[in-house]
Formats: structure tokens, C-alpha cells, sequence
């Protein structure tokens, strides 16, 4: 259960984090903060390159961050964009290895919390490791 608190230190380490997205070509700055069951909260900005396929999103930087670290199970990620933007497929699969039952926060650049919702109402039937069970 997140509380008061731990939405607003999640969207508040997202927006901090998003100040330092590498955005030149869309100047969609994107910033992410992942907090693990653990109790440690990952950030992550999208980094974008000249080939636009290698650019990478905040979310999955944040993931990626995590998972490097040792951790596997996470709680809850708060995605702060100018306008509140939902993450992209691509983010939503790569959460979903992880849990469908981590909490997704969406909030614009001032911070205001738009959409709170767990990642299976973003991602229903996802493709899950249990997926390839049989």
C-alpha cells in the first residue's frame, strides 16, 4: 500500500531526476523513480541518441539501474513528464518481468499526479515469464 508520502518522494525524486534527461532531438524530458520492496528508490532519465532506435526511456533506465544492483522486486514507479505521458510499450513489458502488481504513478512537470493505476491495467495479458512455463 503506498502512502501519502512515499507518492509524493516518488514523483518528487522523478521530477528531480527528469532535470538531468539527455532529450535533444524531442525535448521530452522524462524522468522515473522505481522503489523496490526493498525500500530503495531508483531513479532513471530517457537518454536519446542520434539513431533514434538506441534511445532508451527513463523507466527502463530506472529498471535497469534496479536490477543491476541486485534487485528484483519492485513496489511502485512514479513517470514524470511535461504532460503527464503514460510509458511506452516497450517499458510497460519490461516492468511487467517483474511484477504486474507494481504500482504506476503518472504525473506532469508540476508535479501533479495524473493516473495511479497497477501495470496490468497498462499491460492486460502481458507476456510474462509464466508465459513460457508450457
Amino acid at each position: 500500500m503506498l502512502t501519502d508520502e512515499i507518492r509524493k518522494s516518488l514523483i518528487q525524486a522523478a521530477l528531480e531526476a527528469r532535470h538531468w534527461a539527455y532529450a535533444p532531438y524531442s525535448n521530452y524530458r522524462v524522468g522515473a523513480a522505481l522503489l523496490t520492496t526493498s525500500g530503495r528508490i531508483y531513479d532513471g532519465v530517457n537518454v536519446e541518441n542520434a539513431a533514434y532506435p538506441e534511445t532508451i526511456c527513463a523507466e527502463r533506465v530506472a529498471v535497469v539501474k534496479a536490477v543491476s544492483a541486485g534487485e528484483r522486486e519492485f513496489q511502485a514507479i512514479a513517470v514524470v513528464t511535461q504532460n503527464g505521458g503514460s510509458p511506452c510499450g516497450a517499458c510497460r513489458q519490461v516492468l511487467a518481468e517483474f511484477g504486474l502488481d507494481t504500482v504506476v504513478l503518472i504525473a506532469d512537470a508540476e508535479g501533479h499526479l495524473n493516473a495511479e493505476m497497477p501495470l496490468i491495467d497498462l499491460l492486460p495479458r502481458a507476456f510474462t515469464p509464466q508465459s513460457l512455463a508450457d
